[in-house]
């Protein structure tokens, strides 16, 4: 498994594809609000110790990792989604074109109906 980006730069990356996305306005946005609010609410604090745990020690390392495995999912989906449309706007076929196009792009021309 590829490692994991540290969190401010996933937050960071997580901004810049909202900001391609929305544009310059994209501070005004819900979803840039709840993404700060996520991550300020998450953020890195000391391990706690030993009596403060309740759980076994798998579901806490487990559980600790979560919120940051799940943002570098969500940047990866971004940056591909966005990656994807530009790839489909560039190689998306045009449809049906017309023969006289079509013999146009070979470098040939229709024979003219005579009348």
């Amino acid at each position: 498994m590829a490692a994991l980006l540290p969190p401010l730069r996933v937050c960071r990356g997580i901004l810049k594809e909202l900001r391609t996305m929305q544009g310059p306005k994209y501070k005004l946005s819900p979803a840039y609000s709840y993404i700060m609010d996520q991550f300020r609410k998450n953020k890195a604090s000391s391990p706690p110790t030993a009596s403060q745990l309740t759980v076994t020690g798998e579901m806490y390392c487990r559980a600790q990792q979560e919120a940051h495995h799940d943002s570098h999912t969500y940047l990866c989906l971004l940056a591909s989604s966005r990656t994807h449309l530009a790839l489909h706007k560039l190689y998306h076929g045009k449809g049906d074109r017309s023969r006289e196009e079509v013999a146009g792009l070979v470098g040939l021309r229709l024979p003219t109906q005579p009348g």
